[in-house]
């Protein structure tokens, strides 16, 4: 054994695990990046399929969000066969752990079983590099969210 601790990736399905989705979220954008916290929750959080990484002794490690339909038309320029990759958000002490990757292939995997196309995301400038070597490219103008610089981005599946 590496020593590394396992974890396991799954689609949020009761209130806890949303609870641990959010909870990461806070410590991630609003703890760490400063977020507004009225920023961070919004009304896609209710129809979006949430994905959440848990440690084998149930630790949350990471979370990610995809909005599919009428939630991702606004972000993915109203491609009803596009979903919108959101939220992904990785705990200091996960970090290279390759959370990051699980958490994006589960949400792919969730799109494609909805008869998505495509994925779009919106990264921080600073982890294009990351998203890059899953196979998204970068389209359009930087824009700044929330104050932080990012680009749009797209991956067919």
């Amino acid at each position: 054994m590496s020593g590394t601790p396992a974890y396991t990736v799954r689609v949020a399905e009761d209130p806890a695990d949303l609870e641990a989705c959010f909870a990461v979220r806070k410590e991630v954008f609003v703890g760490e990046q400063g977020v507004p916290e009225d920023l961070e929750y919004d009304a896609h959080d209710a129809g979006a399929v949430h994905v959440l990484a848990v440690r084998e002794d149930g630790v949350p490690l990471g979370t990610g969000r995809l909005l599919h339909g009428t939630g991702a038309a606004e972000r993915t320029g109203g491609d009803p066969a596009v979903g919108s990759l959101g939220r992904l958000a990785v705990t200091r002490e996960a970090r290279g752990l390759g959370v990051g990757v699980a958490l994006v292939r589960a949400i792919e995997k969730a799109a494609h079983a909805r008869g998505l196309t495509a994925v779009d995301l919106h990264a921080q400038t600073q982890a294009l590099g990351f998203y890059e070597r899953l196979g998204y490219a970068a389209y359009g103008p930087e824009e700044l969210e929330a104050g932080i610089p990012h680009r749009s981005m797209r991956r067919s599946l």
